[in-house]
């Protein structure tokens, strides 16, 4: 065969094609991907390029720019409370500068002389320094306060809210009475003397006593009056005293149109022997002549005019007392100074008219004998099936007494009997 008078040789004929070399035609990218790779022997190596890496992830640097930010709000907040608290602390505006500054809520018994004397001293204070908390403390040192609340407002006022405490009795304490409330804290009398109130007055407090010897007496009071008025007969209405000096025996002294009686409860069941007292006081009073007290401690045995042994003695109240007394509502028959055994009451019953002056005195001593021949034991009612004996102080009866009025020209203040 001759050869072909071209001078170049196709690839063709360079490179014979065999049917076990030919590969079928595939549709696959990678396929021919992998095909060029083997097919490029000839052809140029492409060149790596080299890639830059950040130094912090974009994570951390996202949270280290929002703490720059934080920082630098921080800084410029700080900045301006500060430049606030220089102005404030400096500025005319933030000055209490009169008492028409400071705005008073929830006076009655208090007086708002009362406050300006504990608040007085922050007028011409700046506002923003005073101690809240100290004089809320202050205002409840007054008797009558319960609560106090003091709030500063801008510029230059202060609101104080006073919680006053709410009277449940009066108190004889020494030659004055007082106010108190459930929990024995005693409180003065109102001045104006424009309200009244309708309490009776409780014996046995003491202004040198432990608060905490107060607050147990008053919680037996409480437990009195809420037995006593639990039936809705209001039978605490009719009390004009309750003498606590005793907690074993609670006395109170009963208050009715034929005169006053001073009746024995003991310590429990109050509700159960007042009514016994209820329900027979008319019989008494048609039995004896005289129907001084009534001892109903012991059951089943009931005794009649025993002596005043325990009545708590007090002194005298002054004209001066015992009119502002009245004038808050205090009943007369409160005002009397029980001793053991007499009774005087040295105490005007009204403050315009003529002074009454009663003044016990006791019988001779022939009026004694002779009584005590007619009766063995005065006064002492026993029932059939009683077991209980009365002590031997109660079973005796009190020294009769009788009581004279005086009229005297004007109001006078309390004489006790010795000093007739």
């Amino acid at each position: 065969m001759a050869r072909k008078a071209s001078s170049t040789i196709s690839q063709e004929e360079l490179y014979p094609q065999t049917d076990e070399a030919v590969r079928p035609e595939v549709d696959d990218a990678r396929l021919l991907d992998l095909d060029v790779e083997q097919e490029s022997p000839f052809l140029r190596a492409q060149k790596r390029v080299s890639v830059r890496r950040a130094k912090l992830p974009k994570k951390t640097a996202a949270l280290l720019a929002w703490a720059v930010m934080g920082l630098l709000v921080l800084f410029f907040a700080s900045a301006a409370a500060t430049a606030a608290y220089h102005y404030g602390e400096h500025s005319w505006r933030f000055r209490i500068d009169s008492s028409d500054d400071l705005e008073i809520t929830g006076l009655g018994n208090v007086t708002r002389g009362q406050v300006i004397e504990v608040m007085g001293g922050d007028i011409g204070r700046n506002v923003f320094f005073v101690p809240l908390s100290q004089r809320e403390k202050q205002l409840e040192q007054i008797p009558w306060v319960e609560s106090a609340s003091v709030m500063r407002f801008v510029p230059n006022r202060l609101r104080i809210e006073i919680h006053e405490r709410t009277p449940v009795a009066f108190a004889r304490v020494g030659s004055k009475i007082f106010l108190t409330d459930s929990t024995g804290v005693l409180m003065e009398l109102p001045i104006t003397g424009r309200r009244k109130f309708s309490f009776p007055v409780v014996l046995g407090m003491n202004l040198n006593e432990p608060a905490s010897v107060r607050s147990s007496r008053m919680k037996i009071f409480n437990e009195l009056i809420g037995e006593l008025d639990s039936t809705g007969a209001h039978y605490s209405q009719n009390l004009s005293e309750v003498d606590l000096s005793d907690p074993e025996d609670v006395k109170v002294l009963a208050d009715d149109s034929h005169g006053e009686v001073l009746v024995h409860l003991g310590s429990s069941d109050f509700l159960d022997r007042f009514k016994i007292y209820i329900s027979h006081v008319q019989e008494w009073r048609q039995q004896f002549q005289h129907l001084d007290s009534v001892d109903l401690r012991y059951e089943h045995q009931i005794i009649v005019n025993p002596d005043l042994q325990g009545t708590a003695k007090q002194p005298p109240l002054s004209y001066s007392a015992a009119r502002a007394a009245m004038a808050a509502g205090v009943k007369p028959a409160a005002l009397v100074s029980h001793e053991q055994g007499k009774a005087s009451t040295p105490v005007a019953t009204a403050s315009v008219a003529p002074a009454t002056v009663i003044v016990a005195t006791k019988k001779p001593a022939r009026w004694h004998k002779k009584m005590r021949a007619k009766k063995a034991a005065p006064g002492k009612i026993t029932a059939a099936s009683s077991k209980t004996k009365a002590p031997s102080a109660a079973a005796k009866s009190a020294a009769p007494t009788t009581v004279s009025t005086t009229k005297l020209s004007k109001p006078s203040p309390a004489i006790p009997r010795e000093q007739q």
